[in-house]
Parts: structure tokens; sequence; C-alpha cells
């Protein structure tokens, strides 16, 4: 599935679907509870109740990492393996999941801010072409950057994730890290 969606939104023919990261997403997932949360990664296919973005593509939602409101880092597939989670930059990013975010709630934590921060910079360590750190409400700046590959130019979200105080908090507590 996801070798098809590359195809379809990507026009890209691949042999695998391993990517080079150069960005980190940063999201939250809409829901309060772990295991509510984890259950939307599960399965292969896109549950039902997805309209917004189901007509692109029946694979389902997938993510690298997820943090759970106590900072407990829950790594969900390989960092090098194309997760859908970002329209136009999944071929290069990185998905960290945030728990919480319920209802538009600002709600997540100092753990979480930490563990952010730990997580980002061990990626950003470990992948010397990581360069850029976006929140899921930011993706659409990059529509004209060489990086944005989606080719449905109807296939857009609005998206308020994570909150614009949280990535500030974040931003200022990786400066050393250079991200853009």
């Amino acid at each position: 599935l996801t070798k098809k969606y590359i195809k379809q939104h990507y026009y890209l023919d691949v042999k695998d679907i391993k990517i080079k990261p150069q960005i980190i997403l940063i999201h939250h997932t809409g829901i309060n509870d772990f295991n509510k949360s984890f259950k939307r990664f599960v399965n292969t296919s896109l549950p039902t109740d997805r309209p917004d973005i189901s007509k692109a593509s029946t694979l389902n939602v997938s993510t690298h990492f997820m943090i759970d409101k106590d900072g407990t880092v829950y790594q969900l597939m390989d960092e090098t393996t194309m997760a859908r989670h970002v329209i136009g930059l999944n071929y290069s990013s990185i998905g960290i999941e945030n728990i919480g975010g319920e209802n538009y709630e600002d709600n997540l934590t100092q753990a979480q801010l930490q563990s952010n921060i730990e997580l980002i910079s061990y990626l950003k360590n470990k992948y010397s072409t990581i360069e850029y750190l976006v929140g899921h409400f930011e993706y659409t700046n990059f529509e004209k950057h060489n990086l944005w590959l989606e080719k449905d130019s109807s296939y857009r979200t609005i998206k308020h994730d994570p909150s614009p105080r949280f990535m500030d908090d974040l931003r200022q507590n990786i400066k050393n890290l250079n991200l853009k």
C-alpha cells in the first residue's frame, strides 16, 4: 500500500519504502488516551472515519514515534521507513506523535516536551541529513520547497497540531541543533 501511495501521490516507482530523513514532523494525536491513539495506527488500512483523507488512499496513517503524556517514548516503526503522517512530506520526514490535543486542547505536557527535546537531539545526531523541524500545522509552508512531493493539488487538510505554544517551547529548547 505504501508503494502504491508513493506512485499515486509522488509519481515515483520505488523498489522499497526507505527514506532519507530530512525533516522531523511533530504532531499530536487528537486523542488524550494512549491505548485509543495506538489503536489508530495498528491496521494497515485506514479506518472508515477519516473522510478527509480516505479519498487519497486506503493506506492507514502511521508514525515513527509516539510520546505518552508521562514522556514515555514508543518507537512504532523504523526511522528510515516511510510513514503516512503528513501530506507532501512523508518521503523525507520522521513523524513524532504526542498523545493529546483532543478537541484542539493545548494539553501536551512538560514531560512530553522534554522527551521531544531528547528524541529530536538523538535523531539529529544519528542523521546528519535532518535539517528541518516542522509542526504539522506548518506543513503547507513547504509546498514550493524541493522536498514537497504531493502531485494532487486538491489533496490538502487543515491541521492545528501541535499547538504553536508547544512548537515555540520546543524550538527554544533545541536552538543548539540549528534546525530550520
